[in-house]
């Protein structure tokens, strides 16, 4: 059994590795090239943001494709650029801009994977003749009694799973995660022995087609009649201000409100229907029970009607809560926290755990009216991000 799990030798196997020109993927590719595996480089040019192409930090610039090809060149592999700024910008961007638009707080990444990334990419590895696609990402695949299990990475600091929560059973079965066992320290020095041109490259920190960091640029052009000035009011629905549009505030705000207040005053929710900024004290962003809609179950069977005991992420900065997790029928789920959280936000995936190992999550959809002791109910609106 080979490293990837197959029963012949790595020289007899043929994998795609998902190049985006950063360290992690590299060493992905270093690492089976190393191990004999018949590796094949692919990378998705998947946006290319004028001015901003081939600055630092972002994934998908032209610095990044040209890195990509430095890093196949050297270890003497085949490397392919496909073209799908079209599909991702129908899939992953649109799809972004929208979200923004309702007042939410979306995850371009998740959306990303399961589309564009896994869904596109693997469908090309088949068709190449490859048995496994192979990616950067810090997650762990383990086979279980039932099949493959997704599980966090090793580095807690790392672990990316969170952002792997909608990836299907079919998806599963040939991807793989050859840097989830290791550091991230531990990858860069992999990469400086294997003498990679990428070796001291900084991480990516933007989300790639975002210049900047400047979300509602993006949206602006996208979506311009979502911008509409309105109202900042209190929990009471009293004005306390005026904003120029909601696509200019997140769930837990606090900066930049244009308020006068003897106590902190922070966003507490968003009404695009109404256009108007709802602020009040950080308890009220405590949450307690929430439902989400668009569960992707990776556990044993399906999730039972009655509730389980889980750890649950809010958010991928999350270390994560103990919870009551109850299906609701059609892809719905109710959460039950142990204790109330702050910073439950529309648009964020609320990801299942049991211990290491993920078992689903589903998408959160913007909070209805507080109920009298504090509690706000975060409730799922029909369709999937």
């Amino acid at each position: 059994m080979n490293s990837l799990g197959f029963a012949k030798p790595p020289s007899a196997t043929r994998v795609v590795v998902a190049m985006s020109g950063g360290v992690d993927s590299s060493t992905v590719a270093a690492l089976l090239k190393e191990e004999g595996f018949e590796v094949v480089g692919i990378t998705l040019q998947l946006y290319d943001h004028g001015q901003a192409v081939g600055r630092k930090g972002a994934c998908c610039a032209g610095q990044d494709i040209h890195d990509a090809r430095r890093v196949a060149d050297s270890l003497g592999i085949p490397h392919y650029v496909l073209d799908y700024e079209e599909r991702f910008r129908a899939e992953v961007i649109e799809d972004f801009a929208a979200s923004y638009a309702k007042g939410e707080t979306p995850i371009p990444c998740v959306t990303c994977n399961r589309t564009v990334k896994f869904r596109d990419l693997l469908g090309i590895a088949r068709d190449l003749g490859a048995e496994a696609l192979a990616t950067g990402h810090y997650a762990r695949r383990v086979l279980g009694p039932q099949g493959p299990e997704l599980r966090r990475a090793r580095d807690r600091g790392r672990d990316q799973s969170y952002f792997l929560f909608g990836t299907t059973r079919e998806q599963l079965g040939m991807l793989r995660f050859p840097l989830g066992e290791l550091e991230k320290e531990e990858v860069r020095r992999l990469a400086e022995g294997f003498a990679l041109p990428v070796a001291a490259k900084p991480d990516s920190q933007d989300i790639c087609f975002v210049p900047e960091g400047s979300y509602a640029r993006i949206v602006e052009r996208l979506r311009p009649g979502a911008i509409e000035p309105g109202e900042i009011v209190d929990l009471e629905g009293r004005v306390l201000g005026a904003h120029r549009g909601i696509i200019y505030y997140t769930v837990g705000q606090r900066r930049g409100l244009g308020l006068s207040s003897s106590e902190p005053l922070y966003v507490v929710r968003l009404e695009p229907e109404r256009r108007r900024v709802v602020v009040g004290p950080r308890e009220a962003l405590r949450v307690r029970h929430f439902t989400a809609h668009g569960l992707n179950w990776l556990g044993e069977g399906a999730l039972p009607q009655g509730p389980i005991e889980a750890e649950v992420r809010i958010r991928s900065s999350h270390p994560g809560a103990r919870a009551r997790v109850r299906c609701l029928g059609q892809g719905r789920i109710e959460v039950a926290l142990d204790e109330p959280e702050v910073g439950v936000a529309p648009g964020q995936a609320s990801v299942i755990y049991d211990g290491e190992r993920l078992l689903g999550g589903a998408w959160i959809e913007r909070p209805e009216a507080r109920s009298a002791d504090r509690e706000v109910r975060v409730v799922a609106a029909s369709g999937t991000a």
